[in-house]
């Protein structure tokens, strides 16, 4: 069992930044992922960025070159940097663990444990 905790969210102008962060507790794994997702009113949950246990990172196209995903794994924690924030960034953010990975997986269904959410408004 894994237990993630997201924060960071909040109320941010278009151009801003923020940084989320993840904390990750419970069982330990040699391989894993952790991922960030999205989620806006009326629309899927996205994929947006990932980072493996062996360092592999992968990117959306709508947020690569604005987004930055960073681990300590000393501290068991995730971060997802984001900065020149657009409205349309405007979600709710999860973070999510998978097990037994290869690459970096990016679809809801591949990861098995889940944060509670924490919201990002970005205003125009």
């Amino acid at each position: 069992e894994v237990q993630l905790v997201e924060s960071g969210g909040g109320l941010v102008q278009a151009g801003g930044s923020l940084r989320l962060s993840c904390a990750a507790s419970g069982s330990t794994f040699d391989d894993y992922a952790i991922a960030w997702f999205r989620q806006a009113p009326g629309k899927k949950r996205e994929g947006i960025s990932c980072i493996s246990s062996t360092g592999n990172i992968w990117y959306d196209d709508s947020v690569k070159g604005r987004f930055t995903i960073s681990s300590d794994t000393a501290r068991n924690m995730v971060y997802l940097q984001m900065n020149s924030l657009k409205p349309e960034d405007t979600a709710v953010y999860y973070c999510a663990f998978a097990t037994m990975v290869t690459g970096t997986p990016r679809y809801p269904g591949e990861f098995s444990y889940w944060g509670q959410g924490t919201q990002v408004t970005v205003s125009s």
